[in-house]
C-alpha cells in the first residue's frame, strides 16, 4: 500500500491552534504541519523557504523560528514562498501510476545523468540486478536504467515492499521479485530466482544482503559480475569485513560514502522522515518534553536528534566514538553511557545500523511503556531474536505500526514498525528530491564500474570529489542556481586551490613596504 499520509485539518481550526500563543500549541501545530507536509508530498522540508505569519513567527519569543531552523527551514514573510505554514496539503492517496509520475518529475538530476549514459551507449545490454526498497522513486531508477539500454531486474525484502508499486512494475513488463506477504524463506527464493533470471553484470545493493547471497549461493555467476554499488552504511561495513578477510570477489563502489549521499540522504532524508513517521504514529505531541535517548550520532542520528529537539524533546546521545560524542556535546546535547541514559528514557532510538545495538540486557533496563524506534534499519538492531529466544514476545499494539514488545524479566515496551526502519517500513521512505541525489550517485557508481571494467581491484572503492561536484552542479542548475567557476591551477588567483609551497608570508613581506617601527617598542625584561 502507499505510505501513510496525514489528513489535513480545516484551515480555520489550524489558524486558531496556531495563534493561541502557548509554546505547546505552536509546537504541536508545527509538528502536525511538518508531519503532514512530508507524508502528503514525500518532499524534504530542508532548505525550503516557508511563509509564516508575523504573529506566529514571533510568538513565544521566536520559538517557532528556532524550531524551523533545526529542520533546515527558512521562515519568511514573503507571500510568494512555495510552502506556507500552517496550511497543510490536501489529503490524497495517489495511484501507482500517479506516484510514479510525481517521483519522475521530482528527480531531474538522475534524469540528466541517465540521458548522458543513454547517449554514450555504456549501459546497452548490461544486466543490472537491483535490491532496493520498492517504492515510486525506485521505479523511476528502474525506468531510467532501462531507457539507457540496461536489462533491469528488481528484488525487494517483504517489509520494504510497497506492493502497489511492485504490481505496477510487473504490469509494465519489468522483471521483479517482490511480495509484501513473503516469509523469510520465500524472500531468499525470490532473490535467487532474480539472480538466475538476470545473471547480473552489475548489482545495486542496499545492505549488501543480495550480493552476499550471490557469493554464497550462486558462485557460478561471479565471473560475469563487474561489480557492486552499495547504498548503505551497514552494507559498506559488510563488504569491508569481506575485504579484510580476503573474501571479497568483486569491486564495490561505496555509494554511501559520497557526500551527495551521506550529507543529504542520511542527515536530511532519513533524519527528517523518521521524525515525521514517528509523529504520525505516536501523535504530534509525542516529543514534547519527552526524554529521548538517541543511540548513534552519525548523520542519521544527528538529523533525528536535531529535529526532535526542535519539537521539544530532551535528547541524550549515546555514542561509542569519542569524536562523534564530542560533536554531539558541542551541538548542545547531553552525552551519556547507555546504562545511564536508557533507564530514564521515554523513547529510545537506534540510529547505528549495527546488529544488537539494543541487546536483551539493555532492553531489560528500559522503563515500562518506553517507546523503541529503529532508524538505522538493519535486521535485529533491536535484538528481537534474543527476546523471543528468552521467552519474550511481540504482540499486537493499539494501532498499525505499533507493537507491544514483552521483554522476559523486563518491561513491556512499545515497538514501532516491528523493529524495522520506521520511515520505510510504515512510512513513504525518503523524499523524492533526496533520492534523486542518492540515485544520481548510484548511476555514477555504475558508470565507474563499467568504464573501468576488468581494471578495478576487488576492494571497497570511493568515487572522487569530482563525482560529487558533477551531481551538485546538476542539482543546483535544476534549482536555477549557477556558481562562479573555481580558479584553475596556475592562474593568478588559483593559488588558493593549488598553492605554490614556496609562497609564504615571508615572500609577501619582501614585496611589501616595511612598516615603521613602533615609537615605543616594548623592552624585553
Amino acid at each position: 500500500m502507499p505510505g501513510r499520509r496525514a489528513a489535513a485539518t480545516p484551515a480555520t481550526e489550524r489558524q486558531t491552534t496556531a495563534t493561541k500563543g502557548g509554546a505547546t500549541d505552536t509546537q504541536d501545530t508545527f509538528a502536525n504541519w511538518a508531519c503532514a507536509w512530508a507524508q502528503a508530498t514525500n518532499s524534504s522540508l530542508a532548505g525550503s523557504s516557508v511563509y509564516v505569519g508575523e504573529k506566529d513567527l514571533h510568538a513565544d519569543r521566536g520559538a517557532l523560528a528556532l524550531r524551523m531552523a533545526e529542520w533546515g527551514l527558512v521562515p519568511t514573510a514573503d507571500p510568494a514562498a512555495r510552502l506556507r505554514y500552517p496550511e497543510l496539503p490536501a489529503h490524497e492517496e495517489p495511484s501507482a501510476a500517479e506516484a510514479w509520475a510525481r517521483a519522475r518529475e521530482g528527480m531531474p538530476v538522475s534524469a540528466a545523468l541517465a540521458k548522458e549514459l543513454a547517449a554514450d551507449g555504456l549501459l546497452r545490454d548490461v544486466r543490472v540486478a537491483m535490491s532496493l526498497i520498492v517504492e515510486p522513486k525506485t521505479a523511476v531508477l528502474v525506468e531510467r536504467l532501462a531507457q539507457a539500454g540496461a536489462i533491469v531486474g528488481v528484488y525487494c525484502h517483504a517489509h520494504e515492499c510497497h506492493q502497489y508499486i511492485a504490481d505496477e512494475l510487473a504490469s509494465r513488463g519489468y522483471a521483479i521479485e517482490a511480495n509484501s506477504a513473503w516469509t523469510p524463506a520465500q524472500e531468499r527464493e525470490g532473490a535467487l530466482r532474480l539472480m538466475d533470471r538476470i545473471r547480473p553484470n552489475v548489482v545495486i545493493d542496499d545492505g549488501a544482503n543480495f550480493a552476499r547471497l550471490l557469493v554464497m549461493e550462486r558462485p557460478a555467476l561471479l565471473p560475469q559480475l563487474v561489480g557492486v554499488a552499495e547504498e548503505t552504511t551497514s552494507g559498506v561495513r559488510a563488504f569491508e569485513s569481506m575485504q579484510a578477510t580476503g573474501e571479497l570477489p568483486f569491486p564495490v563502489v561505496a555509494v554511501n560514502d559520497s557526500r551527495l549521499k551521506t550529507r543529504f540522504d542520511n542527515r536530511h532524508g532519513t533524519g527528517e522522515t523518521c521524525v515525521a513517521t514517528t509523529l504520525e504514529l505516536m501523535g504530534a505531541g509525542c516529543f514534547d518534553h519527552a526524554r529521548v535517548a538517541v543511540m548513534g550520532y552519525g548523520p542519521v542520528g544527528e538529523g533525528f536528534a536535531r529535529r526532535v529537539r526542535a519539537l521539544g524533546a530532551r535528547v541524550t546521545v549515546v555514542e561509542l566514538d569519542p569524536v562523534r560524542a564530542l560533536e554531539a556535546r558541542f551541538a548542545g546535547f547531553e552525552v551519556a553511557r547507555a546504562t545511564d541514559a536508557l533507564p530514564a528514557a521515554d523513547m529510545v532510538v537506534s540510529a547505528t545500523g549495527v546488529r544488537h545495538t539494543l541487546p536483551l540486557d539493555l532492553l531489560r533496563t528500559l522503563p515500562n511503556g518506553c517507546r523503541v524506534v529503529v532508524i538505522g534499519g538493519i535486521a535485529n538492531e533491536v535484538a528481537l531474536d534474543q527476546v523471543v529466544a528468552a521467552g519474550g514476545a511481540i504482540l499486537p499494539g493499539k494501532k498499525d505500526g505499533i507493537s507491544r514488545l514483552r521483554v522476559p524479566q523486563g518491561p513491556t515496551l512499545e515497538l514501532l514498525a516491528a523493529g524495522d526502519g520506521v520511515n520505510y517500513a510504515v512510512g513513504p521512505g525518503n523524499p523524492i528530491q533526496i533520492m534523486d541525489l542518492s540515485f544520481a550517485v548510484q548511476l555514477l557508481a555504475v558508470e565507474h564500474l563499467l568504464r573501468n571494467r576488468g581494471t578495478l581491484p576487488n576492494r571497497v572503492l570511493r568515487l572522487g570529489p569530482q563525482a560529487d561536484r558533477r551531481i551538485a552542479t546538476l542539482a543546483l542548475a535544476a534549482r536555477g542556481v549557477t556558481l562562479d567557476a573555481a580558479p584553475a591551477a596556475g592562474t593568478a588567483d588559483g593559488s588558493a586551490f593549488v598553492p605554490d609551497w614556496r609562497v609564504t608570508r615571508f615572500s609577501d613581506a619582501v614585496a611589501t613596504p616595511a612598516t615603521p617601527a613602533s615609537p615605543n617598542p616594548r623592552e624585553l625584561p
